[in-house]
């Protein structure tokens, strides 16, 4: 025993920690409540797949479905992620426990326990009774999603880029075994739809044809809606893709784009969705056509039954006038013979009895003048639309268009197009109705035939034009299928010359690049602003004329232009005096700037005026390309008709690659400095290169140490 006195208690060995001795609650406030496991930091925040799938008692595919149509996602956890997690896929807790009440969860359950039954039938043989059950499969539906994910119409609205692109995609799809049918007629039938909408409000603003497809943008209750149309080619589906992913996903944005069509269409008046039969379907060439029919049909025949019944209330109105207008004229004739009968009687009687009934009369006259017909205005205005109704004015008049959906209809008013049978009928056909043009087509169900003299442009993409077309009428323009996008683009009808056929075509440019923020706009986009002002297109020519000066003697002559030049050198250094100190003023006031800002500041400053730096430098390089490229082209154009004029040359045998080179020199054309345009870019990159190399050596920041100190 030792030492140790009996009944005390063992003390700790020195080694011991300080806390081992210390009481429960002297521990809790002094090191703090001992948090137990999954209670704080990452693992009471994110949760990892697998531990979503074990909570949630479904398979991975269920779990990704339900993911998809509930709009969550995987998310990076904050902060440092432990090495043994690091690269696993992380959900929010929250976001779980929202699953985890979802509705849908439980009808996937349900799914489950269903094609267990089917299975088990159909490995019995018993295929009455596998089908049987087929018809008790329990559905579904995705509306209360699209409630809660877009509370507002707007929300909707702007979220549709993605829905519309992923439903043109699936369109334009073969019907394979990984695609099925129905889901490629459902895509067709919504596209069709939302293009007929959008040809019919004038909603098309913008529209581009690049590699990947036609990109489309419409204004619809100012937001803006852009998509992709792809093109009309033959589509290789890849064996990389997981179309059951896209399939969930169409699954959802097919409810989406179904919520937003019913409710632009029931502010139209229209009732969603279109009754399009097969009969309709079958009798066009497309059904984005049928949809057209159908909607124009429904818009008109509701205009034609407003007017009918505008119409019945004024007949109505107008015989009930004529009624009161008659028994009034038969109760002045009573009243007259009363008043004769009355005179002959009695004169002195009959005087006074005139002399109340002139008064009744008169008063009887001034309350007729006194009831105005209120209605009148109201009147004139219904009998002109049913005037206008009678004319042939279109169902569009009924809609109320915003002023830049009217200045859009208003482009192509009047004019009549026909597309040829290699031409993309479904986006060109939606930017001509848009844009107010009336469109025709090879086909059995096109309303307007290929003879018809009304036809103002004949849009065809040929290299030239098939002898069949000379017994079409002379007065249409054959044009290629860019002229219709950059009318629409640039909000102008510019001219087809450019565009006929067989010409090489302008640059097609993109509506959604801004020239002012970019620093550098192409040629041709000043081109068409000149011809909207009304200005001639002069690219190197200023048009800066010379005054002219009266002629003056020898003498006073050349002192006024010593005099002139003097005074033009001088205030030609002034101005240089004054600009390089307003720069050395600029510059000093910048470095006092960036003197007192911060090292985080002055970082961010300084990678702000590089990014300016390279698209300055960018704008530049491009001036500078093309000013040479139109300079080779006007010397090669100048040149031409001297060599046809002048004799062929002769040519030297002894040096025949001296020949052939002037001969490739004179084709390709010269810079005005004499070099051909190849070598004139080479020493172009030269001096680039030096002038980099320069700047690198010049520059103490940059370049490593070693370099440096083999320099010295």
């Amino acid at each position: 025993m030792g030492n140790r006195v009996k009944g005390r208690v063992k003390k700790k060995s020195i080694k011991a920690a300080s806390h081992s001795g210390m009481g429960s609650k002297r521990k809790l406030s002094r090191m703090g409540k001992r948090q137990k496991k999954n209670h704080s930091g990452l693992d009471a925040t994110f949760i990892g797949r697998s531990a979503c799938l074990k909570r949630l008692q479904i398979t991975l595919k269920d779990f990704r479905r339900l993911c998809i149509l509930k709009g969550i996602y995987p998310r990076e956890p904050r902060g440092r992620t432990p090495s043994n997690k690091k690269g696993q896929v992380y959900y929010h807790i929250k976001d779980l426990s929202s699953l985890a009440h979802e509705p849908l969860l439980a009808k996937f359950r349900e799914f489950r326990a269903f094609m267990k039954k089917v299975r088990r039938a159909a490995g019995r043989n018993e295929k009455d009774e596998a089908a049987r059950k087929e018809s008790y499969a329990p559905t579904y539906t995705l509306h209360h999603l699209v409630r809660e994910r877009y509370p507002r119409f707007m929300d909707a609205l702007s979220d549709l880029d993605d829905a519309l692109a992923l439903i043109y995609l699936f369109a334009a799809m073969p019907s394979t075994g990984r695609v099925s049918s129905k889901i490629i007629k459902k895509a067709q039938a919504l596209a069709a739809q939302w293009g007929a909408y959008c040809s019919t409000t004038s909603s098309i603003t913008k529209s581009f044809v690049s590699i990947k497809g036609v990109y489309m943008e419409a204004s619809i209750q100012n937001c803006k809606v852009r998509w992709v149309i792809p093109h009309a080619f033959t589509q290789n589906i890849p064996k990389d893709v997981d179309f059951r992913v896209m399939a969930t996903f169409f699954e959802f944005y097919e409810t989406l784009t179904g919520f937003v069509l019913f409710k632009l269409y029931n502010d139209l008046g229209v009732r969603y969705p279109l009754p399009v039969t097969s009969s309709d379907a079958s009798d066009c060439s497309s059904i984005l056509t049928a949809n057209l029919h159908v909607l124009g049909k429904i818009l008109s025949s509701a205009q034609g039954a407003a007017t009918t019944a505008v119409m019945e209330a004024i007949e109505e109105q107008k015989s009930s006038d004529d009624q009161e207008a008659k028994e009034k004229d038969a109760a002045n004739v009573i009243a007259a013979k009363s008043k004769k009968l009355n005179k002959s009687v009695n004169e002195a009687l009959g005087m006074i009895q005139g002399d109340d009934s002139d008064k009744d009369s008169e008063g009887e006259d001034d309350d007729e003048d006194g009831d105005v017909d209120i209605s009148a205005p109201l009147k004139d205005a219904l009998e002109s639309l049913s005037q206008e109704h009678k004319i042939g004015v279109g169902a569009e008049k009924s809609m109320t268009l915003g002023e830049d959906a009217t200045k859009r209809r208003n482009l192509f008013a009047g004019m009549t197009f026909f597309l040829s049978r290699e031409v993309p009928k479904g986006y060109l056909e939606v930017v001509c109705l848009a844009y107010g043009g009336k469109v025709g087509w090879e086909g059995n169900d096109s309303p307007i035939s290929i003879k018809d003299p009304h036809i103002t442009h004949h849009i065809i993409d040929r290299p030239k034009l098939p002898s069949s077309y000379d017994d079409l009428p002379k007065s249409r323009e054959y044009v290629q299928p860019q002229w219709l996008l950059d009318c629409a683009n640039f909000h102008f009808i510019l001219p087809s010359s450019r565009y006929a056929i067989g010409e090489q075509l302008p640059a097609h440019l993109s509506p959604w690049v801004d020239d002012e923020e970019e620093g550098y706009k192409p040629a041709y986009a000043e081109e068409v602003e000149c011809l909207k002002n009304g200005v001639p297109y002069e690219p190197d020519i200023t048009s800066d004329k010379e005054e002219e000066v009266p002629a003056l003697p020898a003498d006073e002559k050349s002192t006024n232009e010593s005099e002139s030049e003097d005074e033009e050198a001088n205030e030609i250094a002034r101005e240089k005096q004054a600009i390089d100190k307003k720069k050395k003023e600029e510059e000093e006031a910048k470095k006092m700037a960036k003197s007192m800002m911060s090292k985080k500041a002055s970082r961010l400053y300084g990678r702000m005026q590089h990014g300016i730096e390279k698209k300055k430098e960018k704008s530049e390089n491009l001036s500078r390309k093309r000013k040479e490229l139109d300079a080779a082209k006007t010397k090669a154009a100048n040149e031409e008709p001297v060599e046809k004029k002048t004799a062929p040359k002769k040519v030297n045998i002894k040096a025949p690659e001296m020949n052939q080179r002037k001969e490739i020199e004179n084709v390709r054309g010269k810079t005005p400095d004499g070099k051909t345009i190849q070598k004139a870019k080479v020493e172009r990159l030269k001096n680039e290169r030096r002038a980099i190399e320069k700047k690198y050596e010049s520059n103490e920041n940059k370049g490593s140490k070693k370099r440096r100190k083999t320099k010295k």
